[in-house]
């Protein structure tokens, strides 16, 4: 019967975060939000960066409420606080705060607890697949510009934006309440029939990481590096996509809506591909591939200034990794921390998400605000993508050298 419930588990866990990662077609709003209300890119940009650079806060605070009420009434709060926030966007006027405390604040508070909790939970029901399943429950976070994003399209054009904002409040905010219903968290020390841990792994109950034994530790301020060094290509492309495409290629909001969901398709996919990929080959020979794919994308963009196709299949090429490092790391965590304390653990791991959440479309926004053009951005990116490649080979060689040493 928990078989048959974890899966049921998982299918609701993936249409929630469906709902929630709609704030990653803000490639379809950006434009249109600069032009009806004059902000710059670098203002518009902020309200995005703030929906994903504060997550990791609302992650940690709904990891310490669930405990208390069940996580159950913790992932419906944080649905309706989304809901509400999409809903009161309507009432953006030229003055760019209430844009920060609706689609940014409210949003942020949303997808954390949303995100936060059933990320670990699904990790926590499904100890024989880790790599799989959370490759699959963050797809739906990444999912959601593939399924917004066209929607999102035809109905700013019917409707207007603020119309699209206002409807859309609504629904999100019923329809969570529907699917959290089916959501619960397994028996403790759960693991499936017929299955047990591999020895020395870190499956449920074996290694168990307070955040403060976990703060301790030299691996995890490695892998906060990695992580924050990885996001940040992968954060700026999304944040920008619309922009670029409307401004240096000079698409209409069809195609530039169009760009979005390929974008978010990739993004979607590379959750799911890269999370199997690393279930056989490993979590960091798979890092590695990512840094590649990401860098060479990247410099492709910084070549590419008029060709639709080719910057479509570029920046696809970045959202599989960006996808893929987002749907890694919940695995890295469980393997390396445990899952008694994931909530808390992986929020205090997301920071380096929100750090480059921050950084990445900001940074590009506000050098094409200086500079007219987005390369300077993209080059930073590659930088840091290298330095997160030769970080992971120093990962690498560290744990080799532990286990020889045990």
């Amino acid at each position: 019967m928990e078989m048959k419930k974890r899966w049921l588990i998982l299918g609701v866990s993936f249409f929630a975060n469906l709902m929630v990662g709609s704030a990653y077609a803000w490639g379809v709003f950006s434009p249109q939000l600069v032009n009806m209300f004059n902000y710059t890119q670098a203002q518009a940009s902020l309200a995005f960066s703030m929906a994903l650079g504060l997550i990791p806060i609302s992650m940690m605070v709904a990891g310490r409420v669930a405990p208390k009420i069940g996580i159950r009434l913790t992932i419906f709060i944080g649905g309706a606080v989304y809901g509400l926030g999409f809903f009161l966007a309507s009432f953006v006027t030229e003055n760019v705060l209430t844009l920060y405390v609706t689609y940014g604040l409210m949003s942020a508070i949303g997808i954390g607890t949303v995100y936060g909790l059933t990320v670990p939970n699904v990790v926590k029901w499904f100890p024989d697949k880790r790599g799989l399943a959370g490759g699959l429950i963050v797809g739906g976070f990444g999912g959601g510009a593939v399924i917004f994003a066209p929607i999102f399209g035809a109905t700013t054009a019917t409707w207007g934006l603020l119309e699209t904002f206002r409807f859309f409040g609504i629904t999100f905010g019923i329809l969570v309440l529907l699917l959290t219903i089916f959501i619960s968290a397994p028996p403790e020390g759960y693991k499936p029939e017929g299955w047990n841990p591999p020895v020395g792994g870190t499956a449920n109950g074996t290694i168990n990481y307070t955040p403060t034994e976990m703060l301790k530790t030299g691996r995890f301020w490695l892998l906060w590096a990695i992580f924050t060094l990885a996001m940040v290509g992968g954060i700026m492309v999304i944040g920008q996509a619309g922009n670029i495409s409307v401004n240096r290629l000079g698409a209409t909001p069809a195609l530039t809506a169009t760009a979005v969901l390929m974008l978010g398709i990739s993004n979607a996919s590379g959750r799911v591909v890269w999370g199997a990929i690393s279930d056989k080959i490993g979590r960091n020979a798979s890092l590695l591939c990512m840094y590649g794919i990401t860098a060479g994308c990247l410099l492709f963009l910084t070549l590419n200034t008029v060709n639709f196709p080719l910057f479509v299949l570029t920046i696809m090429g970045v959202g599989l990794c960006f996808g893929g490092f987002a749907g890694t790391f919940p695995s890295i965590s469980a393997e390396n921390f445990g899952t008694s304390h994931m909530a808390t653990n992986y929020g205090i791991l997301f920071i380096g998400f929100g750090i480059s959440a921050f950084t990445g479309p900001q940074l590009a926004a506000g050098i094409f605000d200086a500079t007219g053009n987005h390369n300077t951005a993209f080059i930073i990116a590659i930088i840091l993508s290298v330095v997160a490649f030769l970080l992971t080979l120093l990962l690498i060689h560290l744990s080799r050298k532990s286990k020889k040493a045990a």
